[in-house]
């Protein structure tokens, strides 16, 4: 069998090498985790008509071989089937149901925290034709306007590192969330943290909290991926 055709659509900042999609970074996560390269194509919020194909206007979105799959998690699942010899993502079915509710929770929970810290410095780093889209959808999420969401820096802050207080109790028994190494439940949050890493200069993290050590981890898997990429 030949080598497989992977193509992933990422989201892409005013500049074309800036990619910060949280979600699109739990794939780019997840395909070196599976020891997978993708031609990594970039894509901006108002290109619907480029992943129309999709049927849907969200990416991640990875082509293999023609078949078309969205949503991080999903994607997930589709890698984890469709390469079984490689290392597993879950380390398997029976963490699956672990991942999918750390997943859940990285979205619901810690996702809104972080977005109100860096939520400006999006809007500043989309590209221009983005920028209309950007600040109406995201004030319709938060029903207010952007710069009232970004408003109080600190607290934000402080409500985000408050918010990782359950990473920071798995963190006390082992070096990854899911135990002596990384697997996609690392991933779900990291990929948040990454979203963060690329588009703010802000710190999240204070340099002596355990989430700061594990971020670091990461971010040197893999060859030092994510330490590599580039950041605004």
């Amino acid at each position: 069998m030949g080598e497989a055709v992977l193509k992933l659509y990422e989201l892409a900042g005013a500049d074309a090498a800036l990619r910060f999609s949280p979600h699109c970074w739990k794939t780019r996560m997840a395909l070196a985790h599976k020891g997978l390269e993708a031609e990594r194509i970039p894509w901006r919020f108002t290109e619907k008509a480029a992943i129309s194909f999709t049927g849907q206007g969200l990416v991640p979105v990875l082509v293999h071989d023609g078949e078309t799959v969205c949503d991080s998690w999903r994607i997930a699942l589709h890698l984890e089937e469709r390469f079984p010899d490689r290392p597993s993502l879950f380390g398997g079915a029976g963490a699956m149901p672990l991942a999918r509710f750390i997943n859940s929770w990285a979205d619901t929970a810690l996702s809104p925290a972080i977005a109100r810290v860096i939520i400006l410095d999006i809007l500043d780093r989309v590209h221009e034709d983005d920028r209309a889209y950007f600040r109406a959808s995201r004030e319709q999420r938060f029903g207010r306007t952007l710069e009232e969401v970004a408003a109080d820096r600190p607290a934000n802050l402080a409500a985000v590192r408050q918010a990782l207080l359950p990473v920071r109790r798995a963190l006390a028994a082992a070096d990854f969330i899911a135990g002596t190494a990384p697997a996609y439940a690392d991933y779900c949050v990291f990929g948040l943290l990454m979203w963060a890493r690329c588009i703010s200069p802000v710190e999240l993290l204070e340099t002596g909290d355990p989430v700061f050590a594990w971020r670091d981890r990461l971010l040197d898997v893999f060859g030092g991926m994510a330490r590599s990429a580039h950041c605004a």
